[in-house]
């Protein structure tokens, strides 16, 4: 079941290959979709919010009301139990630098320095946000479970995905197979839920009208 073609949502990201990852979990739902790339005048939008959920939120939302159009957002990162979920929603710059991953998996290594790997657990958390102008939600989160290693492993992937080990393949998420890290990963699974609650919302809107592919 799908949605009729001519539908439209903002993916609420410059961030290209998110927009393809998204287009790709999507398909068949008969919608169009945009990005930020195509509102140029809508600046970055602050992720002041505590958790993954408040961010995703506040981003589809502000999306949705500069585009006029349902918007998709999300926020996603590491929490680690030892460090009290850290570092949280500070994930990409956890060591201070926007996006410096290597910086970022160091200091997580030194602040873990000499904890066993019972105390390592950790998860990947994703949330996901559809905000229409008027406010409506969806919303979302997926989480993939597993620990923190002693050093990195691997050479695929992104982030902390070398230091972070699945305890159901024995292995990083650096040395999986990149189809096997999608379909298992924190996004993935808010992907799969939000796929079901697209549907509800956009009857919601009067985009009701179902085609099969």
């Amino acid at each position: 079941m799908g949605i009729s073609k001519g539908k439209t949502l903002v993916i609420a990201t410059k961030n290209r290959g998110k927009i393809r990852e998204f287009n790709r979990a999507l398909a068949g739902l008969g919608l169009e979709f945009l990005s930020l790339h195509d509102f140029p005048h809508l600046g970055p939008i602050e992720e002041d919010g505590t958790t993954f959920l408040e961010n995703a939120c506040k981003k589809a939302l502000v999306a949705a009301r500069h585009s006029g159009l349902p918007a998709l957002a999300d926020d996603s990162g590491l929490e680690v139990d030892y460090l009290g979920g850290a570092p949280g929603v500070l994930s990409a710059r956890f060591a201070g630098r926007d996006g410096d991953d290597e910086a970022n998996n160091r200091k997580l290594l030194e602040l873990l320095a000499g904890v066993p790997c019972r105390e390592r657990q950790a998860r990947f958390r994703c949330a996901l946000a559809v905000a229409t102008p008027e406010e409506l939600l969806v919303t979302t989160e997926g989480v993939l479970e597993g620990y923190i290693g002693l050093e990195p492993r691997g050479k695929g992937g992104f982030g902390y995905d070398p230091l972070f080990v699945v305890p159901d393949y024995n292995c990083t998420l650096a040395e999986m197979a990149l189809e096997t890290k999608n379909k298992i990963s924190h996004r993935g699974r808010a992907l799969e839920q939000l796929r079901e609650k697209l549907v509800g919302l956009f009857v919601t809107l009067g985009w009701d009208e179902c085609e099969s592919e």
